[in-house]
């Protein structure tokens, strides 16, 4: 039966099991899991690492329109067109991303060791981002794109699952069924 680790991902540490640095070996043990999807190194929050590669490209595929949510600080008082415009879908250079649920929210997590850099004369905003496609550093470059860099970025979840109450660095393990 397919297993399934649902980890914390601290920032700094590299989504693959070997590297320099910190990376998933030192928070994974078991071996013949592969991640399901990254998260770059300064980005934190879930990933999903199992031992069955079809849960696998279920996860990862964007095919199968799986919503990811993110919880992202971003520079500045993000104004409601550009809201609107991340809501809309935005043109990358890799193409014209869908459209996005994308709302304000208060701040959803403690302070992240290292800080993130601190400016007291420019204020920052939180937003809920969920999308159902996975460009590689999308949600970076679309508050960029709007004029809000993106100051932390955190997965809280893919499709059914969260982190719920799982600190950073720490995981749980489930049994997954795959529908046929």
């Amino acid at each position: 039966m397919p297993e399934l680790i649902i980890l914390n991902k601290p920032y700094g540490v590299l989504c693959q099991f070997s590297g320099r640095g910190p990376t998933l070996a030192d928070l994974v043990e078991r071996k013949g899991f592969y991640p399901a999807g990254r998260l770059d190194k300064d980005s934190e929050g879930l990933v999903l690492i199992t031992n069955s590669g079809p849960l696998q490209a279920r996860i990862a595929d964007p095919k199968h329109k799986m919503t990811k949510e993110y919880w992202v600080q971003v520079e500045g008082k993000v104004s409601d067109d550009a809201l609107q415009a991340l809501r809309n879908g935005l043109l990358l250079k890799d193409g014209v991303t869908r459209p996005a649920s994308v709302k304000r929210i208060s701040c959803p997590l403690p302070p992240r060791t290292p800080a993130v850099r601190y400016r007291k004369a420019v204020p920052t905003d939180w937003l809920n981002v969920m999308l159902r496609e996975g460009k590689n550093r999308q949600i970076r470059r679309m508050t960029a794109a709007v004029g809000y860099p993106t100051l932390r970025l955190y997965r809280y979840r893919i499709g059914p699952w969260s982190l719920k109450n799982i600190l950073p660095g720490e995981s749980e393990q489930t049994s997954v069924h795959l529908p046929r």
